[in-house]
């Protein structure tokens, strides 16, 4: 089975195309999904996070607020590392037994989606490296459609990898400033290309 890790930085199109690939038939592992379903489930992990960051990041109903924890963590480079710390073994142990459970299913290929592959250091662990990209004022256009501010949005990209070290390391790159129909297009070349393996 070949994995492709398909990664980006914020606002750059990597959600878009995961999806379009997905709609081709793709089979995807979607990291940010897992990390959800971590914080919603792992016992352990949410004790942790309560003790490092206190109960306001907790909900009226005691569960993890996302939206409080975002707004904590996207804001401070350490407590973003303290979080990836307490999450990222969690996702990767339930990843490798959804790549385990792809592999029994006799999938050919796999398409890891996942924003923090280079800085979780799973890049070793795919066979390819796909990175979206976009230009910045792009990204903060998308963004403040999907109710980011500017601030907040500089703010996140400020503490994520650097978008010239995603490009250094990736085996393709996925320029997503296009018409939706032209990128959905440019997304279905690919998936034929990786299919008969010829990219």
């Amino acid at each position: 089975m070949r994995i492709i890790g398909l990664t980006g930085g914020i606002g750059s199109g990597k959600s878009t195309v995961a999806a379009y690939f997905s709609e081709l038939g793709a089979t995807i592992i979607d990291a940010d999904k897992i990390g959800h379903e971590v914080l919603e489930t792992d016992e352990e992990v949410q004790r942790q996070l309560i003790d490092a960051f206190g109960k306001r990041i907790l909900s009226p109903d005691g569960k993890i607020d996302r939206r409080k924890l975002a707004g904590i963590v996207f804001g401070n480079r350490e407590s973003l590392i303290k979080l990836n710390l307490m999450t990222h073994p969690s996702i990767y142990r339930r990843m490798q037994s959804s790549i385990e459970e792809y592999k029994r299913q006799g999938k050919d290929i796999l398409i890891i989606d996942a924003p923090l592959l280079i800085e979780a250091g799973w890049a070793t662990r795919v066979d390819k490296i796909w990175v979206t990209i976009a230009p910045l004022e792009v990204i903060l256009k998308r963004l403040e459609k999907n109710g980011i501010s500017q601030e907040e949005a500089q703010a996140r990209i400020n503490l994520q990898t650097l978008p010239k070290e995603r490009i250094r390391l990736a085996d393709l790159i996925i320029n997503t400033d296009l018409p939706l129909e032209e990128l959905k297009i440019k997304i279905g070349e690919l998936w034929e290309k990786l299919r008969f393996d010829t990219c």
